[in-house]
């Protein structure tokens, strides 16, 4: 089994990218800057970097892409606004796109988009904006991408990690980063062709969208 995992230098990705391997799979982390060994050197704010590394991969395989890698903007000025969709969203789709031949290749190969519950629309408590509407978009995005790739035999799943401790979550996160990412494994393992288009948490529970 080959995967590839982006945003894996810290966090949930750093977790996903361990499980993986530990579970046998010949597993990839993007990070951003110089990459180490088992890493892909990518940042999604960049479409040449992005489409560089969908190419640097060559002509392999690929039988899980797992869409991590995303950014939590601290205000709401324009500048964050850009970077929240360029990540979240626009790098989401473009890393699909490098690396949708090397999926086509395998065998029921499976993408997993991290979203959060934050965008959904049925749960609108307020504040927050940029990381809501482009986590909103990402789920529309996976949505729609399970439609399209059904065709392929590609199944897409969307799922919310849960409030984790990371950098991100801050330590007063309801879990750890292994609850997350051993709940996220099982999620992943059960999406299928049938259940492709899914939006639920690392629990397994269905998030409203």
């Amino acid at each position: 089994m080959r995967v590839l995992i982006t945003g894996a230098g810290r966090g949930i990705g750093a977790g996903l990218l361990t499980a993986y391997r530990g579970r046998g799979a010949e597993a990839f982390g993007t990070v951003r800057g110089a990459p180490g060994a088992g890493e892909i050197g990518m940042d999604l704010r960049d479409p040449a970097s992005v489409a560089a590394a969908g190419q640097a991969f060559g002509g392999r395989s690929l039988d899980l892409l797992i869409c991590n890698a995303g950014v939590l903007p601290r205000g709401e000025v324009p500048e964050l606004w850009a970077e929240g969709f360029a990540v979240n969203v626009t790098g989401v789709f473009l890393t699909v796109q490098a690396f949708l031949p090397a999926l086509r290749q395998a065998h029921r190969a499976k993408i997993a988009i991290l979203a959060s519950a934050m965008g959904s629309s049925a749960r609108a408590p307020g504040g927050s904006y940029i990381y809501r509407a482009s986590k909103a978009a990402a789920i529309n995005l996976g949505r729609n991408l399970a439609t399209d790739l059904r065709r392929d035999g590609i199944a897409v799943g969307i799922y919310h990690p849960g409030w984790v401790r990371t950098d991100m979550g801050g330590t007063s996160a309801e879990i750890t980063v292994a609850q997350s990412v051993n709940g996220l494994v099982a999620r992943i393992e059960a999406l299928s062709p049938a259940t492709t288009g899914v939006f639920e948490d690392w629990a397994g529970q269905p998030v409203p969208f």
